[in-house]
């Protein structure tokens, strides 16, 4: 079920650069961001409603995570700006190669409190077909 989840998250994130990077052609990257997150908010803000949700906010975690939202704005106005040049496809794939490699050195250095997983040779030759498939859409 979780592979179906992840296929579905990928279709998603596809045509969400699309769409903000559309908005961002036509509304500029600043203001179409804050309109992205903005409708974001009220989507969450109605499916709380919707499911009768309570807001419980815990005690203890550490204030570093509070700025995952930093990163999503950095990650939907750095996407629209590629976008316009890039398109669709390859700006998923280079960001889908940054997440793998980030992954990759979190597993293997345990950064972030994360469980050391090490890198094997498997996942170097993973890897090395996913560059070779970039640069075969890159340079074209």
């Amino acid at each position: 079920m979780n592979y179906i989840i992840s296929l579905i998250v990928g279709a998603l994130t596809s045509i969400m650069i699309y769409f903000n990077g559309s908005l961002s052609d036509g509304y500029g990257n600043l203001l179409s961001t804050v309109l992205i997150h903005l409708v974001g908010l009220i989507a969450i803000l109605l499916i709380m409603v919707l499911t009768h949700s309570k807001m419980k906010l815990p005690k203890g975690l550490p204030l570093y995570l509070y700025s995952a939202g930093f990163v999503g704005i950095g990650t939907v106005m750095l996407t629209n700006i590629s976008y316009i040049k890039l398109g669709v496809s390859l700006p998923l794939a280079l960001g889908l190669l940054g997440q793998t490699i980030f992954s990759l050195l979190t597993d293997h250095f345990g950064f972030l409190g994360m469980k050391v997983v090490k890198i094997n040779p498997k996942k170097l030759i993973g890897l090395g077909v996913i560059g070779i498939g970039i640069c075969i859409m890159a340079f074209q």
